[in-house]
């Protein structure tokens, strides 16, 4: 099992969503340490190379975690955050792959 790292704020992020919304990421999260794919995802090339984003929605709203598994040491927690329109918003893409940008210069 890879141990999850968070980067920057994405852990306080996480941590300040409900409940059953951190449940529900949570047990993604540790699908995606043992290996395995978290039920509802999508690949985000817009934030860097191996970079995914899980989606979960409940009656609080709709809630994503962007993560890149890709490197032996573990699994990187990007972003975490609460969408607020259709689209991934831009400042939230752009976060993200600044993130992964410094986190693939720190690992080099």
């Amino acid at each position: 099992m890879k141990p999850l790292r968070f980067i920057d704020s994405s852990q306080k992020d996480l941590r300040d969503m409900p409940a059953t919304v951190r449940h529900a990421l949570g047990l993604d999260l540790m699908t995606v340490q043992y290996g395995g794919e978290p039920r509802d995802f999508k690949s985000m090339p817009s934030v860097g190379s191996g970079a995914y984003e899980i989606r979960y929605r409940d009656d609080n709203g709709a809630f994503r975690v962007i993560y890149v598994a890709k490197f032996a040491d573990a699994v990187y927690v990007l972003h975490a955050f609460q969408k607020k329109t259709q689209k991934t918003a831009k400042p939230d893409i752009d976060l993200a792959a600044n993130r992964y940008k410094r986190l693939v210069g720190a690992l080099k």
